[in-house]
């Protein structure tokens, strides 16, 4: 297989990437292995096409905004069986395939957990055999590329599309054009839209293969492109930039993710971006339906959609538009459609998530879909006129999407058991009276095939050594491992796998962030977006007193750590930006105390991604996950750590719940105020002040960062953030500070003993097999889509 591998890598070389070999770079190797493995994707990907044409088979669609797929190669030749006929087929041609791999950009589509669970689901979906696509947007510059400047947060655009993207197909067939604006005029008794503005949806797929190869599903992109041609005559007088103009308008739909919406044309721009990718995917759909039935009535017979949280809700209304204006389907028919096809999985309890658009710029951007809520608003308080609990979707001059939604969804989940508790009592009360089995739980999970096989090789090797394999498709069976935990031998192994793992990342670290730590200390790592409820600004305040306790007392027999953080602020997070400096100037401090250095250090490496994740995750001693209870919908950073055997320091938060039911109070650093708790702390006002004035640790920290121990240059640099801890705690950080430093010296009793971690660190593997995304996507075919699997 290595041979005819070969072969082909040097066939795409000459003739794909137009290079020999003795002048090929490690881009053009890398091109040329894409190429072969994507050869070897394209036979399952057209026989699962072919077999759901030929069976008539229900399609899953799933929208979202994000899809967070990270590099592609590896995960191809793992999920293909083909990874050591890859490693050694490279080595033939005197190439390292690990180098080739480092050299692949990771895609930006994406910034958090939101987007990459869309990518485990996508994956799981492949391999369960569940026909699917994926619907996003093909961001040239993604989020934004991360960096540092005297310890502050500076963004630049990513450059992942510098060069060609080889796993993806342009369908220049398939394009869709999206209107915006314009007026709504009444002819004949039926609604005319004609829109002022329009721009063309262009689609580009990336095949997506499933474990061992058996299926294949497709991610479906689209781009921005302009309506009209290039105006020629303009460019010819000199007017070169009203020349370009339409495509330059038309493709910054396109260009970034999660425009800063600070102003009004941000506004627009999102609402804009989540509009063009759900009617792009909602016309795609429907043509396709239409290819091979003629009654749209039995579209949920072939169709399930999908919505990734709030973003792609229009879904509802645009569905009923296009049902209405281009099918001519009555009203109160279309909306039995859209509800029989249409999910909505709820990611958030944090209101301000949950998007609301201000009608005017609802209604000039969609003017037609500004009516389409009104009238499904009218239907829904006139269907539950008799319930003395009505919630409206338009309140106070705006447009609830949370809310819309829940109305045109026939099921809505929430992501972890707590959170979907929540949902039902806290966020949507009064529509889970009106519409009581309306909400299910679908908790969160991860593929354990990039998660454990492909990013810890050390670790999955010892279980494939151990309980055979098999367990990549039924991670239940890492059970069988539990016998073998009280097994002196295999804790060894365990302990050797997770130090060689820390010795890697100890080497990058320095040549990344030239930080030298000691792959023997504790590695405690928290790496997620920066926002105040997920409380990194607890996490930097406990060290700021550890550093203080071992200047206070260096003989105390400390045990040595590195504190591990990752993840960037939002552009317009001016709080969150405050937070990433002040670890920065934290780390600086610490980094170079000739006193401390060797027992505490800090590491922010920058531009937290995928390939971040897969260095970090494996090398892990303690996962940080300490979120606000009640904040946190899910997580599956928490789970990916415990797959990779990290016990968990957190809250009763999101999935931790169902982490600590899964590996017990003993392997699990409980800490903090429950859900139920934080409510009745915040009913007094003074809480902050208490918690502060009652924590002797606390309130030296709170001095130390506002004189400027941390800034000297510029020594109230923190005032105001320390004057929120004081005043403005709304996060509770101050509430569960002493808990949370209490619980921290737990840790260290507990790595003292190695034995007695080792022994904890494994049952967290064993004891994972629950957080597959295998398990959570069978949820979804079964209590939401009603799909069957096709292998």
């Amino acid at each position: 297989m290595s041979e005819s591998l070969k072969t082909d890598i040097l066939r795409h070389l000459t003739f794909t990437i137009g290079k020999d070999a003795a002048n090929a770079t490690i881009y053009d190797w890398r091109m040329a292995l894409s190429h072969a493995m994507r050869d070897r994707i394209m036979e399952p990907w057209f026989a699962a096409t072919r077999r759901t044409w030929a069976e008539d088979r229900k399609r899953v669609y799933y929208l979202s905004m994000e899809f967070l797929i990270g590099r592609l190669l590896e995960d191809a030749t793992i999920n293909l069986g083909l990874h050591e006929e890859a490693v050694a087929a490279m080595a033939a041609l005197g190439q390292d395939f690990h180098a080739v791999v480092e050299d692949e950009p990771d895609a930006a589509l994406g910034n958090g957990g939101l987007g990459r669970l869309a990518a485990c689901f996508m994956e799981s979906m492949a391999t369960l055999g569940c026909p699917a696509y994926g619907y996003g947007i093909r961001y040239e510059h993604g989020l934004f590329r991360q960096s540092f400047r005297n310890g502050e947060q500076m963004e630049t655009a990513e450059n992942w599309l510098d060069h060609p993207h080889p796993w993806e197909f342009p369908r220049p067939e398939a394009r869709y054009v999206i209107p915006f604006k314009g007026q709504v005029e009444v002819r004949n008794g039926r609604s005319v839209w004609t829109p002022a503005e329009t721009v063309l949806a262009e689609a580009h797929d990336t095949p997506v293969i499933g474990w061992q190869g058996k299926w294949a599903n497709t991610l479906r992109l689209w781009s921005a492109r302009p309506t009209g041609d290039f105006n020629l005559e303009r460019f010819n007088k000199g007017d070169y930039a009203a020349a370009a103009e339409p495509e330059a308008l038309a493709r910054t739909l396109s260009r970034v993710l999660y425009p800063d919406d600070t102003t009004y044309q941000g506004k627009e721009l999102r609402l804009k971006q989540e509009f063009f990718l759900t009617s792009a995917a909602l016309q795609d759909i429907l043509r396709r339906f239409l290819q091979s039935h003629s009654d749209l009535r039995l579209l949920s017979r072939h169709v399930a959609i999908q919505m990734n949280d709030t973003h792609p809700a229009i879904a509802g209304p645009e569905l009923i538009r296009l049902l209405v204006d281009d099918h001519g389907m009555e009203f109160r028919e279309a909306m039995q459609v859209a509800q029989q096809v249409l999910g909505y999985t709820n990611h958030t309890l944090l209101p301000e998530a949950l998007e609301r658009w201000a009608t005017y710029t609802f209604g000039n951007v969609l003017p037609r879909h500004m009516q389409i809520v009104e009238q499904i608003d009218g239907w829904h308080l006139e269907e539950n006129r008799r319930r003395p609990h009505y919630v409206g979707i338009v309140k106070h001059a705006e447009v609830r999407m949370g809310e819309l939604a829940f109305i045109t969804a026939h099921k809505v989940n929430g992501v972890s058991a707590l959170h979907t508790e929540l949902i039902k009592t806290n966020l949507f009360p009064e529509l889970n009276d009106l519409h009581p089995n309306r909400i299910v739980n679908q908790t969160n999970g991860v593929t354990p095939r990039r998660w454990l096989k492909m990013c810890n090789p050390a670790l999955s090797g010892l279980i494939t050594d151990t309980i055979g394999s098999g367990w990549e498709a039924d991670l239940d069976r890492l059970r069988d491992l539990e016998p073998h935990v009280e097994d002196p031998a295999f804790r060894q192994a365990f302990g050797t796998a997770k130090r060689d793992n820390k010795v890697k990342l100890a080497a990058w670290l320095e040549r990344t962030c030239g930080v030298d730590v000691d792959p023997d200390a504790l590695f405690d790592v928290q790496v997620k977006r920066l926002h105040e409820y997920k409380r990194q600004l607890l996490n930097i305040l406990e060290t700021v007193a550890r550093w203080k306790a071992i200047h206070d007392n260096p003989n105390a027999g400390w045990v040595p750590r590195v504190k591990i953080f990752g993840g960037k602020s939002a552009p317009g997070y001016a709080v969150a930006k405050e937070i990433i400096h002040l670890i920065n100037d934290v780390a600086t401090v610490l980094n170079n105390d000739p006193v401390t250095s060797d027992l505490l250090k800090v590491a922010y490496p920058p531009n937290y991604n995928v390939s971040m994740a897969e260095r970090l995750v494996p090398a892990a001693d303690l996962s940080e996950q300490i979120s606000t209870a009640g904040k946190e919908a899910s997580g599956t950073g928490n789970m990916k750590f415990m797959i990779n055997g990290a016990p968990t320091i957190g809250t009763l938060d999101g999935a931790n719940v169902e982490i600590l039911k899964e590996v017990s109070g003993e392997n699990f650093f409980l800490f903090g105020l429950t859900a139920e708790e934080v409510v009745k702390r915040r009913e007094d006002p003074e809480h902050a002040r208490h918690a502060i004035e009652s924590s002797q640790a606390l309130k030296d920290v709170l001095q130390m960062i506002a004189e400027g121990r941390f800034s000297p240059d510029q020594p109230d640099r923190y005032h105001a953030l320390v004057h929120r801890v004081w005043h403005h705690d709304y996060f509770l950080v101050a509430s569960d500070f002493d808990s949370y430093i209490e619980t921290q010296g737990k840790v260290d009793a507990a790595f003292t003993d190695r034995d007695r971690w080792l022994r904890m660190a494994a049952l967290n593997t064993a004891r994972s097999g629950f957080f597959s995304s295998d398990r959570t996507i069978r949820g979804y075919m079964t209590d939401i889509w009603d799909i069957g699997p096709a292998i």
